[in-house]
């Protein structure tokens, strides 16, 4: 009996230490897995969109990543977005460079301190991706992960992307830049403000531009030429003083962008006409309409001056125009005249162009109407203009002009059309910068729906693992039936 039961002691301590052994094995596999999930970002993204998978436009910058970047993700504990904080591992696995930390917000208020400014207030669910060496940050929040389109029928909005790698990679591309390009947009004069440009704003600062908003009027005013200076549809006129600093700044290589609206007084603006006239843009009075019987170049019958423009061939279009990117909505246009090549020092083209039968209605307090008249002029009008002068200290300054402000501005245009593709694009030639739009596309946000295809798998699945536990009871019971 003894020495049964210590033969039993013996199995069963053998067995025990099996399973300990087994259970060891299995928590340090389940810790190594982890390792390797957080530290080489191996798990596989198995989400119907991808949502968590990195582009090869995201391996292109992390790759050439030198400066250390922080992320900090201000979330709660159980308030975490769960694709955000994966997508953060996978940066920090692909790139030595790419810290990221969790942190509560309530409880780290100089954190929040240290990253508020006059325009920026990081708070609960935001990002703040920081470079310690250029000093730069960028604070993502909720808003900025995903993508917003529109029905063209219902004309309501609603999201149909997400945009999580696209959003942290541009933040990363700008906090690491050695010199990022600044857009200036003027005010002082009438022009539109920081909350009607939100949309042109956040477009700029998602490609990596530095945005400010200056005042002209301010006694300080000193234009830099390697900024672009943003002239939205002013109603007054600039002063003597200011338009010699214009001149000055241009003399040296600074480039411009100019929105003029069809509703703007430019008749009664002589200087800032004269500003537009040195790179050969003459505004002309009235809006363009469309002529109805010419399909593909307005929106619809009821908006007949909602322009489709025709993109031209330019250096600056080429690009847009080969990867079809030429869609635009121009609702309300003013015309411009044809340019004309009388200055050997300046070159100037058109970018966008009416339908060949619409027409200019110059509108009055006694319009009644904007049917067409034989007082109208007929043609197909340039929409929008660039040009280049060569001045006489040997610089080259750059111009654009557009006859509507909403092409660049208008949240309802970016969801319609290719109007952001468009302006990046523009702020490319006029800043002589690479190109900034990282082009990572958004994720889904809504699952496809069910085809034909979709279930075929799942039908084969079905069929096969019945007969796969069938076949393996044959291979079990059948030799014991044969005993």
């Amino acid at each position: 009996m003894k020495k049964s039961r210590t033969g039993k002691l013996k199995y069963g301590s053998v067995s025990a230490l099996m399973i300990v052994m087994v259970l060891a094995a299995l928590i340090a596999l389940n810790a190594g897995v982890y390792a390797l999930e957080k530290k080489k970002g191996w798990r596989i993204d198995l989400s119907f969109n991808g949502i968590v998978s990195q582009s090869k436009e995201t391996a292109e910058v992390l790759k050439g990543l030198e400066e250390n970047v922080e992320i900090m993700a201000l979330f709660r504990k159980g308030d975490e977005d769960a694709p955000l904080m994966e997508l953060l591992d996978r940066y920090a696995a692909a790139s030595d460079n790419v810290t990221w930390k969790q942190t509560d917000p309530s409880m780290n208020p100089a954190l929040l301190k240290r990253f508020t400014t006059d325009s920026v207030a990081p708070g609960n669910n935001d990002l703040i991706v920081y470079c310690e060496k250029t000093g730069r940050f960028r604070v993502l929040g909720p808003d900025d992960y995903v993508s917003v389109g529109m029905d063209t029928e219902t004309g309501e909005y609603s999201y149909t992307g997400w945009t999580y790698e696209s959003s942290i990679t541009g933040a990363i591309a700008y906090v690491t830049k050695e010199r990022v390009p600044r857009a200036v947009i003027l005010q002082g004069h009438g022009e539109m403000d920081s909350e009607t440009l939100q949309y042109f704003r956040g477009l700029l600062e998602a490609n990596q531009y530095e945005v400010a908003f200056e005042d002209m009027t301010a006694g300080d005013f000193d234009p830099n030429p390697e900024d672009l200076l943003i002239f939205f549809s002013p109603v007054r006129d600039l002063t003597e003083p200011e338009l010699k600093k214009l001149s000055d700044f241009a003399a040296k290589g600074g480039s411009f962008l100019f929105c003029c609206d069809y509703t703007d007084p430019v008749v009664n603006m002589p200087n800032y006409t004269a500003l537009l006239r040195t790179y050969g843009f003459k505004p002309l009075d009235g809006i363009v309409i469309a002529d109805t019987a010419d399909a593909g170049t307005y929106y619809d019958r009821e908006h007949p001056y909602w322009l489709l423009p025709e993109m031209c061939s330019t250096d600056l279009t080429l690009s847009l125009i080969t990867a079809g990117a030429n869609h635009l909505l121009l609702p309300g246009a003013r015309a411009f005249e044809e340019p004309e090549e009388t200055d050997r020092n300046l070159t100037a083209a058109t970018v966008l162009r009416s339908g060949k039968t619409s027409y200019r209605k110059e509108l009055t307090a006694q319009t009644t109407s904007i049917e067409k008249t034989a007082d109208d002029e007929e043609r197909a009008f340039p929409l929008a203009l660039e040009a280049r002068r060569v001045t006489t200290e040997g610089y080259v300054s750059r111009a654009f002009i557009i006859g509507c402000s909403a092409a660049l501005a208008d949240q309802q245009v970016y969801a319609m059309t290719d109007s952001q593709q468009v302006t990046i694009r523009v702020m490319e030639f006029l800043l002589k910068t690479d190109a900034s739009d990282l082009m990572i596309a958004p994720k889904e946000a809504i699952r496809p729906a069910l085809g034909t295809g979709s279930t075929s798998l799942g039908s084969v699945l079905l069929v096969a693992l019945p007969l796969s536990v069938l076949f393996a009871a044959l291979l079990i019971l059948g030799p014991r039936r044969s005993r």
